[in-house]
C-alpha cells in the first residue's frame, strides 16, 4: 500500500504582506518525493465541519467571506471572497486523506493544506486558522467507529482550537509542544485537569530544539500515547518551530522534524497498525516548510530524505524538570 498525500494550496486565499500566504508552498516539489501518490478529494460538507464548529459560526465566517477582503481578528486572521471554498477544501482534503488511510487502501497519509486549523475552535476563527482541519478528520473518524484518536501538534503555538474541539470528549486526545508565553497564550501544563492522560500541554522555553523534542517524545509523548492507546494518530504538522521562522523561537532542524515524525511514524505501528496522518499547519519560511515537508515523506516511506544541514545556533535550555512534572501530572 503506498504513502498518499492530497494538496490542496488555495492559492486564492492571500492577503498583502500577510505571513500566511500561497508563497509558503511555494518550493515544494512533491512530483519528486519517491513511493507516495496524490490522492483526489472534495471540498467538506457543512456535516462534515459541523462535527466541530457551531452552526451560527461557520454561517458567520461564510459571510466574511462574501462580504470581500477583511481583517477578522487581532492575529490578524484574513478572509477574501475565495477563502470560505479554501477553507472547505482544506479540511476535504484532510478527510480524503484520513478516510484513505482508515480504509486501508493507504499505509499513511499527509494533508499538504492551507489555511490552517488548530487555532480554529468550534465557535470562532482565529490565528489565522479558519476551520479546524485535524479536528475536523479526527470526529469524522470517531464517528465512523474508530474508538480513540490523538493529535499530536508539534507546530510552535499552542492548539487551542483543537484542545476545545476534544475538550469533553473521552475518545480524542490531544498533545501539544509549543513555545510558552506566544500566541495564543494558552496550553499550559494544568490547563485540562479533567482530562490528564488525554489532553496534554508540553510549553516549551525558547531554543527548544532536536534534543529537548527527543526528550520530550521519548519521556513524555511515548508513555502518554501507550496509556490512551489511539487507534489513529493525526498529526498537526507545524514547521513554525524550526530555529529560523520569522515569527517564533524554537530550535528545531530539518533533522530534527525528520526524528519527531519517524518516532511518530514508529508509534503508530507499534500502537495504531501504522495508521498515521499528517496536517500542514504554520511555518512562514518556504524552505522550511520545504524541507519540513520532505522530511515527513522520509518518515512516511522510510525513505531517509537528503540531509539538509541547518542545525539551530543557539544553546538549548535544560528541560529535564518540565518532563518530570508533566509525567507526574499525568500519572505516567
Amino acid at each position: 500500500m503506498p504513502s498518499v498525500y492530497s494538496f490542496a494550496p488555495a492559492s486564492e486565499h492571500q492577503f498583502p504582506d500577510h505571513p500566511e500566504r500561497p508563497a509558503r508552498l511555494e518550493l515544494l516539489d512533491l512530483d519528486s518525493i519517491p513511493l507516495v501518490d496524490v490522492l483526489p478529494f472534495r471540498a467538506a460538507t457543512p456535516v462534515e465541519v459541523g462535527r466541530v464548529h457551531t452552526t451560527a459560526m461557520l454561517a458567520q465566517l461564510a459571510a466574511a467571506c462574501r462580504q470581500g477582503p477583511a481583517i477578522i481578528d487581532g492575529a490578524p486572521t484574513y478572509v477574501m471572497t475565495g477563502s470560505y471554498q479554501a477553507a472547505l477544501l482544506a479540511a476535504g482534503a484532510s478527510l480524503a486523506v484520513t478516510r484513505e488511510v482508515l480504509s486501508g487502501a493507504a499505509t499513511n497519509g499527509f494533508a499538504i493544506v492551507r489555511p490552517p486549523g488548530h487555532h480554529a475552535e468550534p465557535g470562532r476563527a482565529m490565528g489565522f486558522c479558519l476551520l479546524n482541519n485535524a479536528a475536523i478528520a479526527g470526529l469524522d473518524a470517531l464517528a465512523s467507529g474508530v474508538e480513540r484518536v490523538m493529535v499530536v501538534d508539534y507546530d510552535a503555538h499552542h492548539g487551542n482550537g483543537t484542545e476545545k474541539a476534544f475538550w469533553d470528549n473521552p475518545c480524542a486526545g490531544y498533545f501539544s509542544t509549543h513555545q510558552e508565553n506566544i500566541y495564543p497564550g494558552s496550553g499550559s501544563l494544568q490547563a485540562a485537569p479533567q482530562a490528564r492522560g488525554r489532553i496534554a500541554n508540553f510549553p516549551l522555553p525558547a531554543y527548544s530544539g532536536d534534543a529537548c523534542f527527543a526528550l520530550i517524545f521519548e519521556q513524555a509523548l511515548t508513555p502518554l500515547l501507550k496509556s490512551f492507546r489511539p487507534e489513529l494518530i493525526i498529526v498537526s504538522a507545524g514547521f513554525d518551530a524550526h530555529w529560523t521562522d520569522p515569527l517564533t523561537s524554537l530550535g528545531l532542524s530539518t533533522s530534527g522534524y525528520y526524528s519527531i515524525s519517524k518516532k511518530l511514524v514508529e508509534l503508530a505501528g507499534e500502537l495504531c497498525a501504522g495508521k498515521i496522518v499528517f496536517v500542514l499547519e504554520g511555518g512562514y519560511d518556504s524552505q522550511n516548510v520545504s524541507n519540513g515537508v520532505r522530511a515527513v515523506f522520509g518518515a512516511l516511506t522510510g525513505i531517509e530524505p537528503p540531509p539538509v544541514q541547518d542545525l539551530s545556533k543557539f544553546p538549548e535550555p535544560d528541560i529535564s524538570q518540565r518532563v518530570n512534572a508533566f509525567r507526574e501530572w499525568h500519572g505516567l
